[in-house]
């Protein structure tokens, strides 16, 4: 398939100018065409969206979590919630905290003044939130069942974000970024429908498999369904649907990055990521403050069960 970044072929770093190449793909030529009709349809659908109660997971004096559909841009979550009631007089104080792709569903902190929005602001680029994602993925099912993938994360010569080997870190980019450290934990909850769903536990999470990243990702040549949750230690731009890509399970319907845009008869309007959990210290009171999200209804069709609760 042509590319639509053609920095791949630059392998060498003396064809790049001295820079490091990146060690995944370009966009697919398909993702160029897709992007615009979901971006279209993204508007037309942020448009009309107005916040439920049934939207709303915590709210109190000074924040408010909100449960992100797909297909939405998170601003629009601002003028929603700024037309409510409870919070219309606080309109101009509304501020996000934390930020998701367009496609991706789940929690959303939207603080209501200034100080608050601030800490947590703050909190979020210091890595002291943490996070749990669910991905549906489509692919080579892995045959570990824990792992932490370790890699760099940067543009690409054409403004792509791409997964770098982790001995770049700290290298300078085209434009004067660097390669950054990336660091994703995974764990797989079930194979082509087999397995059972069971809520995060970080301390399940422990003495993993370790991977670092040096070289080229795995391709993919399988059609296995693989549910996984993610647990990002850093905070890059795409990080978990790059990392999914190098293992060699895309995120289903995510084309930029691999990913089926259609599957089992059905084109995929959005790729199936969703920001599952959210704990962190409040900002005022200083109490543990841990959250879920409900599952997507794709949750339930990679596992037979999602009934056991949370762990």
């Amino acid at each position: 398939m042509a590319a639509a970044d053609s920095d791949c072929a630059c392998t060498d770093a003396t064809l790049t100018g001295g820079y490091p190449s990146p060690i995944s793909p370009p966009y697919p030529e398909l993702s160029k065409e897709v992007e615009l009709h979901r971006a279209m349809s993204a508007a037309a659908r942020s448009g009309a969206y107005a916040i439920s109660s049934k939207d709303i997971i915590f709210e109190d004096e000074w924040l408010v979590v909100v449960n992100k559909p797909s297909g939405i841009y998170c601003e629009t979550l601002l003028s929603s919630l700024s037309s409510c009631s409870r919070t219309s007089a606080l309109q101009s104080n509304l501020h996000l905290a934390n930020r998701l792709d367009r496609d991706t569903s789940g929690l959303m902190v939207i603080t209501k003044s200034n100080k608050v929005a601030a800490k947590l602001v703050k909190a979020f680029t210091d890595h002291k939130v943490k996070k749990t994602y669910l991905a549906f993925c489509v692919g080579n099912a892995p045959v570990w069942e824990k792992i932490n993938v370790s890699s760099g994360h940067g543009r690409s010569k054409f403004g792509a974000w791409r997964v770098y080997s982790a001995s770049d870190v700290g290298r300078v980019l085209p434009g004067g970024s660097h390669v950054k450290s990336m660091v994703t934990s995974f764990e797989v909850l079930s194979i082509n429908r087999q397995g059972k769903f069971r809520g995060p536990n970080k301390h399940n999470m422990d003495e993993l498999q370790s991977v670092i990243v040096q070289e080229k990702g795995i391709d993919v040549n399988e059609t296995d369904e693989v549910l996984v949750r993610a647990y990002p230690e850093s905070g890059r731009t795409h990080q978990i649907r790059l990392h999914c890509q190098h293992l060699g399970f895309s995120i289903r319907g995510d084309v930029k990055y691999g990913g089926v845009h259609e599957w089992k008869g059905m084109d995929c309007d959005f790729h199936a990521l969703h920001a599952e959990s959210l704990a962190f210290e409040h900002p005022i009171t200083g109490l543990l403050v841990f959250l879920m999200a409900p599952c997507p209804s794709w949750v339930s069709e990679a596992c037979f069960t999602t009934s056991e609760g949370y762990e």
